[in-house]
């Protein structure tokens, strides 16, 4: 951060210097909100949470090096009082930010793929300047200004990721921080019940592109209609990405490997480059895109795009980090949150990468759905009962419409398998056509949708139903091939095993000892469900 003494700072906030602090001393490291994380030269800012409040472990800061703490009632360390810390650090990057002239600011929001597209983004800048970006998904009120405040005189790039869990969040965050490129992903169901419906969405995301300059760019994703119509919002020149043949920046002949890893012709106005990336699943592309037309705005040449996009790992934790086990098992942890968008994307990725080995999912109820999240959770639970699952366990409460789906599912593709014929042994059914609510072998809760087509342990495809299809739609579609039991012995194709599980602890515990060397493991949920837990246990302690 740009160094300032204290004085200073108690200017900016409008607050008072307390318990002995010397309006000389400087802060020159890191503004945090846990004591833990304080270095030498540090302001710790004493925020009162629901279960612990700051303020409390104001000396433990000042011993570990913090200069001072800004705090709302007195403390037994140096301070600068205010009435709201939040409200006051919000204005202090606020203030640090306007004296950062030549530092560019790119926003960036959506409804899904918000992390991953930050994460390329700031590989990419980070090749013709110093950069900062926000940390994981630290994108609200609290984690936009500390990452603006990690912004120092070098910073030329400050590329941060805005989140919205209301209309007015983020032109909020536009004004600590003004964009001068705006780049929105998608508008999706994430947080359908707290907006109203994806209409609501649109506008609150679009607020990105209302707050950028006429000098600025607006970094549009041509094949989502809600996003291009946000080009009438804006005063900003508008440049587009996607699959569109119109893009400006767009994807041409994708293909998608054995791993679920996709490759591309990216193509731009100045020319074309090959790009294979190393992230998982086909749904990477659009990320890929977005920060590659960012970028080229940023006059990044195509081939030092492509090669970067090429060689970029992912950076978040549990977002669709693969891991395969010395026995072969492969685990996907995309638990850190979920929605009926990326629950699509994270089946299809499944089906792409499991190919024809044995697969299992591990999900939990979606939330924040509103009148919608019975039929939206359904919707989940046909998919993940037509997705050639051996096992699907449903972890948690609120699991019932989920559970239902799944059921519907399976007991139809039971049914279109038709009559065992005679002579052949039937496969055991186990929990085919009813839900148990104990753990059951062979079961993880779905970590997403899929649209592509799943494969069973017979390895047979089969269709995958979409979110909002009616129940006797996705039975129509089921198909009983796709999921046989490996110890059937030659019987006839049986359906997914579904159960429930009280928590995620259950479900590992009881999954771990189900699994055999090559199966493929799915594990994927609303960051409230701790499905990370889940593939915790199966890497054996390995949380990544």
């Amino acid at each position: 951060m740009i160094p300032l003494p204290l004085a200073r700072i108690a200017e900016i906030t409008s607050g008072a210097l307390a318990g002995m602090a010397d309006p000389r001393a400087v802060v020159r490291g890191p503004v945090v909100t846990d004591s833990r994380a304080v270095e030498p030269g540090s302001l710790f800012v004493a925020i009162k949470g629901e279960r612990v409040d700051g303020h409390d472990f104001a000396a433990q800061a000042v011993a570990a090096g913090a200069v001072a703490v800004l705090a709302s009632r007195p403390v037994d360390a140096p301070a600068v009082i205010v009435g709201d810390t939040v409200a006051a650090m919000t204005a202090l990057a606020t203030a640090v930010c306007a004296a950062l002239p030549a530092t560019t600011v790119i926003g960036l929001t959506g409804s899904a793929g918000k992390t991953t597209t930050k994460d390329l983004l700031a590989r990419l800048t980070a090749r013709i300047g110093p950069t900062v970006a926000t940390a994981g998904s630290f994108n609200n009120e609290i984690g936009h200004p500390l990452t603006v405040l990690k912004s120092g005189e070098d910073t030329r790039y400050l590329v941060l990721e805005l989140g919205a869990r209301n209309a007015g969040h983020i032109a909020h965050l536009t004004r600590v921080a003004p964009p001068t490129i705006g780049v929105v992903l998608n508008v999706g169901t994430a947080h359908l019940g707290v907006f109203g419906g994806k209409e609501e969405i649109a506008r609150a995301k679009g607020e990105l592109v209302e707050a950028l300059p006429a000098e600025g760019v607006a970094v549009l994703n041509a094949d989502d209609p809600l996003v291009a119509a946000m080009a009438g919002r804006t005063g900003a020149r508008v440049t587009w990405y996607g699959r569109a043949e119109g893009a400006t920046v767009r994807a041409e002949n994708v293909t998608v490997d054995e791993r679920g890893r996709a490759s591309f012709t990216l193509r731009t106005p100045s020319g074309a480059a090959p790009v294979a990336l190393r992230l998982y699943g086909e749904h990477a592309v659009e990320n890929a895109l977005a920060a590659a037309a960012a970028a080229y705005e940023l006059g990044l040449p195509v081939a030092t795009i492509a090669e970067e996009l090429s060689e970029a790992e992912p950076r978040s934790r549990w977002r669709m980090e693969v891991t395969d086990r010395a026995d072969g098992v492969t685990v996907i942890n995309d638990a850190y949150n979920a929605n009926p968008d990326s629950m699509r994307a994270a089946f299809g990725t499944l089906a792409a990468l499991a190919g024809d080995r044995r697969r299992f999912a591990v999900i939990a109820a979606l939330r924040e759905l509103g009148d919608e999240s019975v039929a939206l959770n359904e919707g989940l639970g046909r998919l993940a009962g037509g997705a050639g699952l051996a096992g699907l366990f449903v972890v948690g409460p609120d699991a019932d419409p989920v559970l239902a789906g799944a059921r519907a599912a399976v007991r139809a593709a039971r049914e279109a398998a038709g009559p065992v014929p005679a002579g052949v042994p039937a496969a055991p059914l186990a929990h085919a056509g009813a839900v148990s609510h104990a753990v059951a072998p062979h079961g993880e809760p779905p970590g997403g949708a899929g649209e592509p087509p799943g494969t069973g342990t017979a390895g047979r495809l089969a269709p995958v139903a979409a979110f909002g299809e009616t129940a006797e739609a996705a039975e129509n579609a089921a198909d009983a091939a796709d999921a046989q039991d490996a110890a059937a012995g030659g019987g006839v194709p049986v359906a997914t095993r579904v159960s429930h599980a009280a928590d995620a602890a259950q479900a590992g515990a009881e999954l771990s000892a189900m699994l055999a060397p090559g199966d493929v493991v799915l594990v994927k949920g609303p960051r409230a469900a701790g499905l990370e837990r889940v593939a915790a246990a199966l890497l054996g302690g390995d949380r990544r």
